[in-house]
């Protein structure tokens, strides 16, 4: 069976690396590119594509925030995560949002393969780089950190990540199509809920979550 994927990534250069590299193991076929998550989401429910291999850190929608979603919507759809970081915190995070696998950017072409093959199979793939034992109990316990960020709906992530980007409030209210003042309501509760008292602050606090890249 081929196995249809989406490739997410906000550099074409990586995506077009990464579609060389699939497209000499003959088993799999590359349906789709996108630019960042909101982008991917659009394309998935055009293409309909077995597996989506998604950079965690993209623009205007991260990685986390377009698996979680597309979990929810496309429950056929399975995703494998990659990213430059090799921690128990991110990887057990991508885990909890329903990520199917987990890879390294520096991952070779071997390990590629087995990911694929162990979704082609039905089953899910984290780098060896983090032992399984310690996604599990990521999973199980959290930390006071991540639960913090992960108590904010959908949206208010979605605008934390766009305000620590250096969106204006009319960029991000047209972006979400809302309202000014519907964007300074879920500024302020993205304050309170944080017990972040300004807006350089919550960028800060994106920074340190890596929601987005610096």
């Amino acid at each position: 069976m081929t196995l249809r994927i989406l490739l997410a990534d906000d550099h074409e250069l990586f995506r077009a690396g990464f579609r060389a590299l699939l497209e000499k193991l003959g088993t799999v076929r590359v349906v789709a590119e996108a630019g960042d998550g909101r982008e991917a989401l659009r394309l998935i429910e055009e293409h309909q594509p077995d597996l989506v291999l998604m950079d965690i850190a993209m623009p205007e929608l991260n990685g986390l925030e377009a698996t979680a979603r597309i979990v929810k919507k496309f429950p056929h759809v399975r995703v494998i995560l990659i990213s430059m970081y090799a921690n128990e915190e991110y990887v057990g995070r991508a885990a909890r949002v329903g990520a199917a696998g987990y890879l390294l950017k520096g991952a070779s072409p071997t390990e590629l393969c087995a990911a694929l093959e162990a979704i082609a199979n039905g089953d899910k793939y984290f780098t060896p780089a983090v032992s399984k034992q310690l996604v599990a109990d990521y999973m199980r316990q959290g930390d006071g950190v991540a639960s913090a960020l992960e108590r904010l709906t959908p949206r208010q992530r979605e605008i934390l990540q766009l305000i620590a980007e250096g969106n204006t409030r009319k960029e991000i209210a047209a972006k979400l199509g809302i309202s000014v003042k519907t964007f300074d309501t879920f500024r302020q509760q993205l304050m309170h809920e944080l017990d972040i008292g300004d807006t350089a602050g919550l960028v800060r606090y994106a920074v340190e979550m890596r929601l987005v890249q610096t």
